[in-house]
Order: C-alpha cells, then sequence, then structure tokens
C-alpha cells in the first residue's frame, strides 16, 4: 500500500507543489510595480489595466480550459501550463513598453489559466473521504507560492534590476521537471452519453450563481489591496524589499486562512463559515490604511486571513454539488469568478488616482458585506463527502433541502 502523507493521495501533495510554483510566479507583476510605473511611465489605471488583462487570461480563460478539460486531454494542460506560465512571466522586466508588459502577462496568464481546472479536479477525484482537506490544501500550495513570490522577486529585481528577472525562471523549471512527469493519467468519471460542462451544471445554477458571486465580491477586494498596497508602502517611504514583505505577510495570512477554511466547513458548515468570515474581515480591512508601518501589515493580514478562508470552501462545495463537470465548475470557481473580480481593479486605480490609494482601500474594505449577503440564501448545514445528482439538487431547489448533507 502506498505511503499517505496526511492521509491524502500522493497526488494531492504533487499538485500542491506544483501549484505553489504556478501562482507564485503568477504574483511576479505586483510586487514590482513600484519599478514598472517609473520605468514604463505608468499610471496606477494603466497598472490596473494591466493586472485586468492579466487577470482576464489567468483567470477568465479558465472557464475556456476547464470546458477542455472535461472533453479532451487534461493531463496535458497540467503539465504545459505551468512551464509556459513560469517562462515567460519571468520575462516580466525585459517589457520595454505596456503594450510588451500586456503580451508577457497575458501569455503567461493563459499557461496558468490551462493548468488550474484540470488539477483542481484531480484533486477532488483523488480526494477520498477528505475532500475539503485535500483542495484546502492544494489551494494553499498556490497561495503559499503566491504570498512568498514578493520576498523573492521585490528584492531580487531591487539589487539586480529589471533585465535580470528572466534567471528566475531557472530553479522552478528544474523543480517542475522533476515534479510533472509523474501526473497519472485523469479519466474522466462519467458514462455515455452523460453531458458534461456548462450543460451538466443547468440543475445547480442557483446554487452555483450564488457561490460565484461570492467569489467575485471577495476577488474585488482582495486584489485591490494586493495591487495597490506595494505602491502606497513605497510612497509612504518603504523600500521595495520591506514593501514586498508586508505584502507576503498579508497574502501569507491570507493562504493560512483558506487552509483553515475547509476543517472549519467540515464542522460548522459551509454558509456559516462564508458569512462570518467576510463579516468579521471588514473591520480589519478598512482601519488598515489609517495605520502605519508594520501596524498597518498586522491590520490588514487579519483581514486578508479572514477574507481568503471561504475559497475552498466554495470550490469545494460547487464541485460536490456538480461533480460530472468537476473541472468547469472549479474553473468557473476559481477561475472566472476570480477574473470577473480582476475585472474591477482598473476603476479602483482610477478611483485611486482622484481620491488616494487611502481612501480608494477604505471603500473597497466594504464590499465584502454585499458579498455576505448572497451567502446568506445559501443552504445551510455540514459539506459532506456524498456527491450530490442533478435530482436532488433540483428537488432541493423547490423545498430548501441542503443539497450537501
Amino acid at each position: 500500500m502506498k505511503s499517505r502523507p496526511l492521509g491524502l493521495h500522493p497526488t494531492v501533495l504533487l499538485l500542491a507543489g506544483t501549484h505553489f510554483f504556478v501562482d507564485g510566479y503568477s504574483n511576479i507583476y505586483a510586487p514590482l510595480l513600484p519599478l514598472l510605473i517609473p520605468h514604463l511611465n505608468l499610471s496606477l489605471a494603466a497598472a490596473g489595466t494591466l493586472q485586468m488583462c492579466f487577470q482576464m487570461a489567468n483567470s477568465v480563460a479558465q472557464l475556456g480550459f476547464g470546458h477542455i478539460a472535461d472533453r479532451w486531454r487534461p493531463r496535458v494542460l497540467v503539465i504545459v501550463g505551468p512551464f509556459v506560465t513560469v517562462s515567460i512571466l519571468s520575462l516580466t522586466g525585459l517589457a520595454s513598453s505596456p503594450w510588451m508588459l500586456g503580451v508577457i502577462l497575458i501569455a503567461g496568464g493563459l499557461g496558468a489559466a490551462a493548468f488550474h481546472p484540470p488539477a483542481a479536479a484531480l484533486v477532488h477525484r483523488r480526494g477520498g473521504e477528505h475532500k475539503a482537506f485535500a483542495m484546502s490544501l492544494h489551494i494553499t500550495g498556490g497561495s503559499l507560492g503566491f504570498s512568498l513570490g514578493p520576498l523573492i522577486f521585490a528584492p531580487f529585481a531591487e539589487r539586480y534590476g529589471l533585465h535580470w528577472t528572466p534567471f528566475l525562471m531557472i530553479p522552478a523549471l528544474a523543480v517542475l521537471a522533476l515534479l510533472l512527469p509523474r501526473v497519472p493519467l485523469i479519466e474522466h468519471p462519467r458514462k455515455r452519453g452523460e453531458l458534461v460542462g456548462f450543460r451538466a451544471l443547468r440543475p445547480y445554477r442557483k446554487p452555483l450563481t450564488l457561490l460565484y458571486l461570492i467569489v467575485v465580491i471577495r476577488t474585488l477586494a482582495a486584489l485591490s489591496f494586493a495591487t495597490f498596497m506595494p505602491v502606497m508602502l513605497t510612497r509612504r517611504g518603504m523600500s521595495l524589499a520591506e514593501a514586498g514583505t508586508a505584502i507576503a505577510a498579508y497574502l501569507l495570512a491570507s493562504s493560512v486562512g483558506g487552509f483553515l477554511g475547509g476543517p472549519l466547513a467540515d464542522r460548522w458548515g459551509p454558509r456559516s463559515v462564508i458569512i462570518w468570515s467576510l463579516v468579521l474581515s471588514v473591520p480589519f480591512l478598512a482601519l488598515a490604511p489609517m495605520q502605519a508601518g508594520w501596524t498597518f501589515v498586522a491590520v490588514v493580514s487579519l483581514g486578508g486571513f479572514l477574507l481568503q478562508s471561504t475559497l475552498p470552501v466554495n470550490v469545494t462545495f460547487g464541485q460536490m454539488i456538480a461533480p460530472i463537470s468537476a473541472a468547469t465548475v472549479s474553473s468557473l470557481m476559481m477561475g472566472f469568478a476570480w477574473g470577473m473580480g480582476g475585472l474591477s481593479v482598473p476603476f479602483v486605480g482610477m478611483l485611486a488616482d482622484r481620491i488616494g490609494i487611502e481612501r480608494a482601500l477604505v471603500a473597497m474594505a466594504f464590499t465584502p458585506l454585499v458579498a455576505a449577503m448572497f451567502a446568506a440564501p445559501l443552504p445551510a448545514g455540514k459539506l459532506g463527502h456524498t456527491p450530490a445528482r442533478a435530482s436532488d439538487v433540483g428537488h432541493a431547489e423547490t423545498t430548501g433541502a441542503d443539497v450537501a448533507e
């Protein structure tokens, strides 16, 4: 019998490790913004627009790749995507114009988009009786990479210059070359003639729409802080390395929240955890921009911890509602919703240009309250481990029963 660290299939750990590098290099843009803005003469609105372009490629495109993964060869996407992401996004420092930077961000983002849906679907299938924990670990792997990236990228670019960033791809490509050949074949758990993709999700549209809207609004708040924090802190006098450490602390706290969200939802139920985490994050996020130095970092990190604690819950809940299209559901919750939230970042940049970054972030701090309102109609009860059937959900939508139990 194969060893199962943490009681999980080895494939879950392999994909969590790969997710670490994919999301880590996906966060190379924001930490370098304090250098890229003067280098390319970018306004905050332009910086937000480039972030939007990246999010469109990295996140919104996941919906298409999820549909492909439910029909074609998901293993190819899982293997090729990480290599494309790391290789291309490491070229960020070579951009000589905003247009060139946009091309780099979009191409690298598409590589990440190809990886995420089939990887999350495989984690769901290999999660066994611990699906929520497996998804929490997988998402935490990506969140840790996303949070630790600024600790490497910002100091490296500050010391050696933007033109040396391509060398950052070397260690990641070496590790990926060891991990990815071990990805197993990914089977499609469907019967002949059974619906897959978007058509299979129609019976579950009500709960999935609510979950989707929650992720969109939460993402708007999270990306607003992650994108403009480094600029705000360097303008206040922090060095680029210190600002990178600050945003890493915020993102690390967010990743810890994501890791704990799954087990908490297993115990208290997903709706309760979603509502309370969103509501409780607001005071910390609203208060943070009014603070200075490391007090700001501590307060905003607490807000990030609460804000991101339910991302694995949303993904696992959606997959268990519609397991036959797990990759499509993953792309909807992790990709398309995240990307649609990112579409609003340029408007936050425009607002920041007019009223200042601090006031713009305070305004964004209250958006999780709207997400909590959308969570209220979700089914109550604990998150179980038996996938729901379409007939069950159709009945639940008319009776108000909990389809996840």
